[in-house]
């Protein structure tokens, strides 16, 4: 399994031709490094690369609830399987559902069966993810309830949506390996989502390499507001409000109630912050 990353144009067609990969999974095209591809239409000519490159024996597993992926269709000349929410998907996610830490539950209807899906990582996001993967591996001849099973146990990377607990007893999730706009609210959405009564913190750096950059963190800006998110911004003022020096007290002063989101792109480093909090 290879991850085909990008930051310009013609970079996943030669990695392409370096692995040759069979079958091809695109889960979402986002706002990232779009003042590298001139916006996210740019994003989205990046990424159909990998659908363009796999051979007619292959297999373009495509998210079918983004638009921008889904039209990559016709740039297959393999077999496509699509997956998500919408009622066209191939896989198709149904009553999904949150717990108290934000961690997804939902029946996956797929030409291999039905079969309920519970993840044991955080965010409403991930359930898109995990049905790709589920795709994926069920179309390699994975039976379907081992698939699940082995997806319902994934954990992530280091600083993705990491959950812990400060010294304090707050909720401390760790997002800080990078950030885009989608990524940013899909972070903000968890954060609203978890069960807690007290203070929600979202602790921010900034998210770079965007062709708006204004208007991207003045978005971000405007979605705190309507759920209600505390705003602290570390080590830029895109957001519109000074930088603060006092992140690591504010979430140290946190208690067991309180929830906090720390996120950035990789050059703010917010990892640091974290690793000191929790």
């Amino acid at each position: 399994m290879l991850e085909m990353g990008m930051r310009g144009f013609g970079e996943i067609a030669r990695l392409c031709a370096i692995g040759q990969p069979t079958i091809g999974l695109v889960t979402r095209v986002a706002a990232a490094h779009t003042e590298l591809l001139g916006g996210i239409d740019g994003v989205a000519r990046a990424k159909s690369e990998l659908v363009a490159a796999l051979p007619a024996n292959g297999l373009a597993v495509l998210n079918a609830d983004d638009h921008r992926v889904l039209a990559m269709k016709s740039l297959a000349s393999c077999r496509v399987l699509t997956f998500g929410r919408s009622a066209v998907a191939d896989v198709r996610i149904d009553n999904l559902v949150l717990d108290e830490l934000a961690r997804p539950r939902f029946d996956l209807h797929t030409p291999w069966g039905v079969a309920a899906v519970q993840l044991a990582v955080s965010g409403e996001h991930m359930a898109a993810n995990a049905a790709g993967a589920i795709a994926v591996a069920a179309s390699c001849g994975v039976n379907l309830d081992a698939a699940v099973a082995a997806v319902g146990q994934a954990q992530l990377s280091p600083w993705r949506m990491e959950i812990k607990r400060s010294a304090a007893g707050a909720i401390v999730i760790n997002d800080a390996y990078n950030a885009n706009p989608e990524s940013m609210r899909a972070a903000i959405e968890t954060l609203a989502s978890l069960r807690v009564s007290g203070r929600r913190v979202a602790v921010l750096g900034v998210m770079a390499e965007l062709a708006d950059p204004a208007g991207d963190h003045a978005a971000i800006v405007e979605l705190l507001r309507q759920r209600n998110i505390e705003l602290i911004a570390v080590g830029t003022d895109n957001y519109g409000v000074p930088a603060r020096e006092d992140a690591q007290a504010v979430i140290s002063s946190l208690a067991s109630n309180d929830a906090v989101l720390i996120k950035g792109s990789r050059v703010a480093g917010l990892e640091r912050l974290a690793a000191l909090v929790v």
